[in-house]
């Protein structure tokens, strides 16, 4: 079979995976709400998401052996295209004509960059131990700066996520292009991709706290622009067709990204699960006033005075 279409079967189930995972994610984190992950930890709901993750993290990585990043990473895209009828049907309601629209426009976009990002085989070229060393310190300074933005924090987050994982990403392919030699240099990117995957998930779930459209949307797009700047900067990855290529995929990120930015906007309320109802403080008992009761006055007895011997009239007189 050509490596090609392995490639992209293998992440297209990733992004299957991906998206149930993000629903089920903002679904716990709309109950837990923000600074719950404590609580998340203890649940096992959460731990059958790292579960779907990790499924589309196997399967990404599988891509990535049989695809440059420039192929696999834009497929990622189809997360939020899966994300969306799924979170509808689990809302219980059917998605709406907007979402629909966003869905169509997205697959035209990736449609138009496929064919211009196809390699001729399975990738070859791996980065360094200096270059991914690099590469994580990059990486981890432009996610302190978008954590640490106080507008639009939830979208901050989502950017660090989809940045994060990009780069996780861009060093698996190291992993799986190298082989499983036990050398210094696949143990460290063994535990930089590692901890970049780590971040990405915990980065995600803050995210959702918002909401699933708009972080999932930022994540989505981040995400391949990370992986495809590593892939052309120090991997020798292209673009296809001369400078007609460069347009035409050009002109497809730009169609796809019109179909995020529709199904962002087109995301329906009830995908966030409803907050859990405020305790119901007991009615003040009502307070009978008692009959104003007038008190009687103390009559007091006027003394009886005796008769003044002097001022009685002697008889005769």
């Amino acid at each position: 079979m050509n490596a090609t279409l392995i490639a992209v079967t293998l992440a297209l189930l990733s992004a299957v995976a991906y998206a149930t995972a993000a629903v089920a994610q903002e679904r716990l984190a709309a109950r837990t709400g923000p600074g719950g992950l404590r609580r998340l930890l203890a649940q096992g709901a959460w731990w059958s998401t790292v579960g779907l993750n990790s499924t589309g993290a196997l399967l990404h990585v599988a891509a990535l052996k049989f695809g440059p990043l420039t192929l696999v990473q834009p497929l990622g895209a189809l997360t939020l295209v899966a994300a969306v009828p799924l979170g509808a049907r689990v809302a219980g309601r059917s998605a709406t004509h907007g979402e629909w629209r966003g869905t169509a426009l997205t697959l035209i976009g990736l449609g138009a960059l496929l064919p211009l990002t196809v390699g001729d085989g399975a990738p070859d070229k791996t980065l360094g131990t200096v270059a991914a060393l690099a590469v994580a310190a990059i990486v981890l300074a432009l996610v302190a700066l978008l954590i640490q933005a106080r507008r639009g924090r939830g979208l901050g987050h989502a950017a660090a996520s989809g940045i994060t994982s990009g780069a996780a990403s861009a060093l698996t392919q190291t992993l799986t292009v190298a082989g499983l030699a036990l050398t210094w240099r696949f143990a460290i990117v063994g535990v930089l991709v590692a901890g970049l995957a780590v971040g990405g998930l915990l980065l995600s779930q803050t995210a959702y706290t918002g909401g699933l459209g708009a972080p999932l949307a930022v994540l989505t797009l981040a995400n391949p622009m990370a992986a495809a700047a590593i892939g052309m900067a120090l991997l020798g990855e292209r673009v296809h067709g001369g400078p007609a290529g460069v347009a035409l995929a050009g002109l497809g990120a730009v169609v796809a990204a019109r179909g995020v930015v529709l199904l962002t906007r087109a995301t329906h309320p009830a995908l966030t699960a409803p907050p859990l109802p405020e305790p119901r403080t007991p009615a003040e008992p009502l307070l009978v006033r008692e009959p104003l009761v007038v008190a009687e006055p103390i009559l007091v007895a006027e003394p009886i005075l005796a008769p003044d011997p002097f001022l009685v009239s002697a008889p005769g007189r």
